[in-house]
């Protein structure tokens, strides 16, 4: 409705505390805030000293006769068009993909951004009317849910079924009930599903179920297989980032693509690999990916950044990949998260990779940790699979067997879980933290 009427949205995490909603509505200035009841308590106290609000509209009643309702408004208003004309480059979303931090990067995303991406995910899904996507696990404040599943579904004209919470028996039902064609999440969500089927089974009817996409980070080649193996149905891997609206490459849903790859770029998108000085490099030559196509506008109230992320008409997305021969892209990890021992450069998710192999491993993580003579050392944080055990050595000789002498992990600590964003991302600044 917002975007309808050419405001501009802007989406908020509703578990911000307040010293985090100060610093995006200072950034944003918004000049009307919409929120249901509870996530209110967080900042209702302090609204008085937000001068540019203007109006507070609450989704429920706990402080009814404080600010109007939603369904008060909603009674009242008149079923009638909305005539309002906005153009492809006029903003529809500001995406904030740093809320937390004291320097908010607004990500601005127009309405020709927004269709455009809209069109190539449904054209590389092949995506119709008559299709039934299922929101589970993925929050609409960010990309994922909000762009390549929610408006790429109103875009085609496709069901959503959404619900909330972490039950996967109660997903299968779902499918089952809803006659579900297409999952969507992150490697989390898919670990879910894989460990709960290694255990229960698949008892429901999934015959609708066309394939499952997976995005948001790397997907372990495990998770993909077993996923196979339990519900016969290929596990996709996407990728993309907020600056570039949200999905930007994408394998075959036949499943014909690489093992271990994210399939190729969208229609609408060019990608290319780079040194640090800007130079393309050669086929499956490691590098920074850079994207030309209907990526955003540029980041909110931040020229400079702006002017750092999109150089020569291409956006810098700060991910090391290796593009091969055949246009297929291999994500290795954020420029930042490169580990270097003694000047060798190593990518965490070829050690990630080799755990997840494992048997008793569900998840796991690797960083890199200051050290005085190596520069750093490699730090593996696992998450052993129920009822399952393993050691140190265990670990570290089942490397040996598939990683470069240099690569085997010098650490190896078991936890009970790994800290994640909202989005099931790993907070890996967290490991590195409590190394």
């Amino acid at each position: 409705g917002i975007v309808k009427i050419g405001a501009i949205a802007v989406p908020l995490d509703t578990r911000y505390t307040l010293h985090e909603l100060t610093s995006l509505f200072n950034d944003s200035t918004p000049r009307m805030v919409i929120s249901e009841s509870p996530a209110m308590e967080t900042v209702v106290a302090a609204l008085p000293q937000f001068k540019y609000i203007e109006q507070v509209i609450e989704v429920g009643s706990k402080y009814e006769g404080q600010f109007p309702t939603y369904q008060q408004l909603m009674a009242a208003s008149p079923a009638q068009p909305v005539n309002v004309e906005v153009k492809d480059e006029d903003t529809a979303h500001i995406a904030y993909t740093s809320g937390s931090t004291a320097h908010p990067k607004g990500v601005v995303l127009s309405h020709g951004n927004l269709v455009a991406h809209a069109d190539s995910t449904v054209e590389r899904f092949q995506q119709t009317e008559k299709d039934v996507n299922v929101l589970f696990a993925l929050p609409l404040y960010h990309a994922f849910g909000l762009s390549i599943l929610m408006i790429s579904s109103f875009y085609v004209g496709i069901t959503l079924v959404i619900f909330t919470g972490l039950s996967v028996s109660s997903l299968m039902e779902a499918i089952e009930r809803e006659k579900v064609t297409l999952i969507m999440g992150v490697p989390y969500t898919f670990g879910l599903l894989v460990n709960w089927a290694d255990k229960e089974g698949i008892k429901n009817d999934i015959s609708s179920l066309r394939y499952g996409v997976s995005g948001g980070s790397a997907l372990p080649n495990s998770f993909a297989q077993r996923f196979k193996q339990h519900f016969d149905r290929n596990l996709i891997q996407i990728w993309g980032l907020t600056e570039g609206i949200a999905q930007d490459t994408s394998q075959a849903i036949d499943g014909s693509d690489k093992p271990g790859s994210s399939g190729k770029a969208l229609k609408r998108w060019e990608m290319a690999i780079v040194d640090d000085n800007g130079r393309e490099l050669p086929a499956n030559t490691p590098g920074e990916v850079i994207l030309r196509g209907p990526f955003m506008t540029g980041l909110y109230n931040n020229p400079e950044a702006t002017a750092a992320t999109i150089k020569n008409g291409w956006l810098y997305t700060g991910d090391i990949a290796r593009l091969d021969e055949d246009g297929e892209i291999f994500i290795l990890g954020r420029k930042k998260d490169i580990i270097i021992i003694k000047g060798q450069n190593i990518h965490p998710i070829d050690i990630e990779d080799v755990l997840y192999r494992h048997p008793e491993v569900a998840e796991a993580a690797v960083v890199g940790i200051d050290d005085e003579v190596r520069g750093e050392r490699t730090k593996a944080f696992v998450v052993l699979k129920d009822g399952q055990t393993a050691t140190d050595r265990e670990l570290k000789d089942f490397c040996r067997e598939y990683l470069a002498r240099y690569k085997i992990p010098h650490e190896v600590v078991f936890v009970d879980s790994l800290p994640r964003t909202s989005s099931g991302k790993v907070r890996k600044e967290d490991l590195k933290q409590s190394g």
